[in-house]
């Protein structure tokens, strides 16, 4: 593996550090949290390493394991990945934060990007997420109008800021048109779990939701949906099998301009420590095609709300707002920081139930 070089205190690695010889490409790996072919999470960075190798060609070698476990399993899948002669890695789960950090304290000529997380101990990692909460606000506007039982059935993953911003943006903008809406959230404790994320699709079904929304990673949900006759909505890629119902749009991440954009940084020298968060404008985040199911007024609804949410010109958590408990949060116009928003550890007022521990 070709070393760089020269890394500097700031994070910035000197030009030509990382300019590979003809015959020695630079090698990328990906760490995955469950397997290409979910259709979901996974699938969509892998379509990422795809279009890294589409953009470079002979340039790149890439290299990826799917169904990593988060924990030490990570740690030890992103050394080997190392030893395999990766000069760059990017892990892409919340879960590979602590392996991540510890790994790059280790192999410092290395260049790791972590996904969805925060920490950056050493200059050699960056970190990277979209605000899908932005997609969800767009579906949650949808939802608040289609359904007719008033229950939109939510299934979390693990009650993490990312998933608990994703369900109060979803819920806020389906209550804004619907003020008798409800959300039922069943928490799946996995993001990838076909039985499991099925069953939970089914046990909100059975309370009545007739909209299910997911921040877990297989079609299992859409297929629940697709029994019971009621819609729901793609989850990280479009889904678009399960048009035009039961998924009537889908939130699709977009890594690929990102992967190609970081790459190509580190190949040219001018690669640095940084952390990313981009939303629908810049296109990491992306709506799907919302089909003939949506009626036409929604679907011209939704779009005024996302293109309003792409030019900044609306940000989906203003004010006014309160907390679950009622104690006031946001003023009227106030905008949430992005601070709290990465690390939201509370449900807004309306919603029910409790966020586990």
């Amino acid at each position: 593996m070709k070393k760089l070089t020269t890394l500097l205190a700031a994070g910035l690695i000197a030009a030509g550090a990382a300019a590979q010889a003809q015959d020695d490409p630079f090698t990328v790996g990906f760490i995955y949290v469950g397997p290409i072919g979910d259709l979901g999470w996974s699938y969509e960075h892998d379509q990422g390493r795809l279009a890294v190798e589409e953009a470079y060609g002979d340039q790149v070698r890439t290299i990826y394991q799917e169904n990593v476990p988060e924990g030490a399993d990570a740690e030890r899948a992103i050394t080997n990945m190392i030893l395999d002669g990766a000069d760059m890695v990017f892990t892409t789960s919340f879960g590979y934060m602590e392996a991540t950090n510890a790994v790059a304290a280790q192999f410092p000529d290395v260049l790791f990007e972590h996904a969805t997380g925060y920490l950056r101990e050493t200059p050699n990692v960056s970190t990277y997420s979209a605000r899908f909460y932005e997609g969800r606000a767009v579906i949650g506007h949808i939802a608040g109008h289609m359904t007719e039982s008033n229950i939109v059935g939510y299934i979390g993953s693990y009650p993490i800021p990312e998933v608990i911003r994703g369900i109060n943006s979803a819920f806020i903008h389906a209550r804004q048109v619907n003020p008798d809406v409800e959300f039922r959230v069943v928490w799946a404790y996995t993001w990838f779990d076909p039985a499991a994320e099925a069953d939970a699709a089914r046990a909100l079904i059975a309370e009545g939701a007739d909209v299910i929304m997911q921040h877990t990673d297989s079609t299992a949900p859409q297929t629940a949906a697709q029994e019971a006759g009621i819609i729901s909505f793609g989850q990280a890629s479009d889904m678009i099998q399960f048009a035009p119902t039961p998924r009537v749009a889908s939130i699709v991440d977009n890594w690929a301009p990102y992967y190609v954009r970081r790459v190509g940084e580190a190949m040219e020298g001018t690669w640095e420590s940084t952390d990313t968060w981009e939303g629908i404008g810049p296109g990491m985040v992306e709506i799907g095609e919302m089909t003939d199911a949506i009626p036409e007024e929604v679907r011209a609804s939704a779009t005024e709300l996302m293109e309003s949410i792409a030019s900044g010109e609306y940000h989906p958590f203003t004010g006014p707002l309160n907390r679950q408990d009622g104690s006031a949060w946001l003023a009227e116009g106030e905008v949430a920081d992005d601070g709290t928003l990465a690390g939201m550890d509370f449900y807004v007022e309306g919603l029910t139930g409790d966020i586990p521990n």
